[in-house]
């Protein structure tokens, strides 16, 4: 494998990866699962573990997922990057909400507090493995029942961990942020771009 590959494999299906790799000035081609691999199985919880272990091994096991992808499929060789983020207030994990009224559940549960969004990068560079980890604190207002419901409402909260995304609506909420805005987004951009250069792909 070259070390100057001109691109890299992103092994995520959120577009806000894909938007803040193209802020680095990254290339990448999507290397996504197919429907007949259990990707959500990946995310469960381990008994007693912590938000930290969690997002590192959820991180690691999507890794090693885009890894068999990448030989099964045959594809030219080049760096292959997984992220997984993870919202927690505390030791509790809150991950995707399973509808509207989990979603407001979530957001109430916030409302007034500091919570922590983890984001773990890792990327796979021919036999080499890097990893990273960056962890923001995040404050929200004391936003009220109403304001939930109607945020709720809009459909955002689905399908992000913590029922909400900095880079949409629920940004009237946060009152302050500790860390990284890009790594709240799902892809610390610092990091990113660390572990890239220490792959030796400096294209960017």
């Amino acid at each position: 494998m070259s070390p100057h590959s001109p691109f890299i494999y992103l092994a995520s299906q959120s577009p806000r990866r894909a938007q803040l790799l193209g802020q680095l000035g990254v290339r990448h081609e999507l290397l996504l699962a197919t429907a007949d691999e259990d990707a959500e199985s990946l995310e469960a919880v381990l008994p007693g573990e912590s938000p930290t272990a969690y997002v590192q091994r959820v991180t690691a096991l999507k890794l090693d997922a885009a890894v068999d992808r990448w030989r099964q499929r045959g594809l030219p060789p080049a760096p292959i990057l997984c992220a997984d983020t993870t919202v927690a207030i505390g030791r509790t994990i809150l991950g995707k909400p399973e509808d509207a009224a989990d979603a407001a559940r979530m957001l109430a549960s916030l409302a007034g507090r500091t919570h922590r969004v983890m984001t773990a990068i890792a990327l796979q560079h021919g036999d080499r493995r890097l990893a990273a980890l960056n962890v923001s604190h995040v404050r929200f207002a004391a936003v009220g029942p109403a304001r939930i419901a109607a945020y709720v409402a809009s459909g955002e909260p689905l399908g992000k961990a913590g029922a909400y995304g900095i880079q949409g609506r629920a940004a009237a909420f946060i009152e302050h942020i500790s860390g990284s805005h890009s790594g709240i987004m799902g892809l610390p951009m610092f990091e990113t771009a660390e572990l890239l250069r220490q792959a030796g792909f400096e294209s960017y």
